[in-house]
């Protein structure tokens, strides 16, 4: 669906470029912002090898580990019902704590094993336990602490100040993912009966 609503939008464009007169002009934005769009990708993989690679360092480091094991009180009330010992645990606690460095993309592998995880031991294939619910809520919610991606972008583009955006993207964050967890645990106790 999103395929067509993007050929749908460049189509749109280029008939009113053409329409318009300003077909050159469109020719010139496009390729100028191909340039800039390698450049941005470029920027932000060095970014995402520097923080992933820390990330990496520290799980080697055992700071992972130790990190996850003063969230376990956190994570026994946000998921009561996995086992404290479950392989699912400490994936759910490496993704968290990439997710409030802001290292999205290092937090996906361990996402997807935590889901893997509690799936195997979901009794019904075809629903989402509330565990798996709760997680994904969090995860869509991501508090960060430092958002990596939005400073690299603001740096790439000459921002006078680019970390400016940490205190209000993390109080944002922050309130996003408290309303978050709120909500999921309302409607578990609507839902499951707890």
């Amino acid at each position: 669906m999103l395929n067509y609503l993007w050929a749908g939008m460049i189509l749109i464009g280029i008939i009113v470029g053409a329409v318009t007169g300003n077909l050159g002009e469109l020719t010139n934005a496009a390729l100028n912002s191909a340039g800039e769009a390698v450049t941005v990708a470029i920027t932000m993989l060095g970014v995402m090898a520097l923080w992933t690679g820390l990330m990496r360092v520290a799980e080697n480091a055992g700071m992972i580990m130790a990190l996850a094991d003063k969230m376990r009180p956190l994570l026994r009330y946000l998921f009561p019902d996995l086992d404290a010992k479950s392989k699912a645990i400490e994936y759910i606690a490496t993704n968290m704590i990439a997710n409030v460095l802001g290292l999205g993309w290092a937090a996906t592998p361990s996402g997807l094993k935590a889901m893997e995880e509690m799936q195997a031991s979901n009794p019904d294939k075809t629903t989402a336990t509330k565990e798996m619910c709760m997680f994904m809520i969090i995860n869509m919610s991501s508090l960060q602490i430092i958002t990596i991606s939005v400073l690299a972008y603001r740096a790439q583009y000459d921002s006078v100040n680019p970390s400016e955006i940490i205190g209000p993207g993390f109080l944002a964050t922050l309130i996003s993912t408290l309303a978050a967890v709120a909500y999921t645990k309302f409607m578990e106790k609507r839902v499951f009966k707890v």
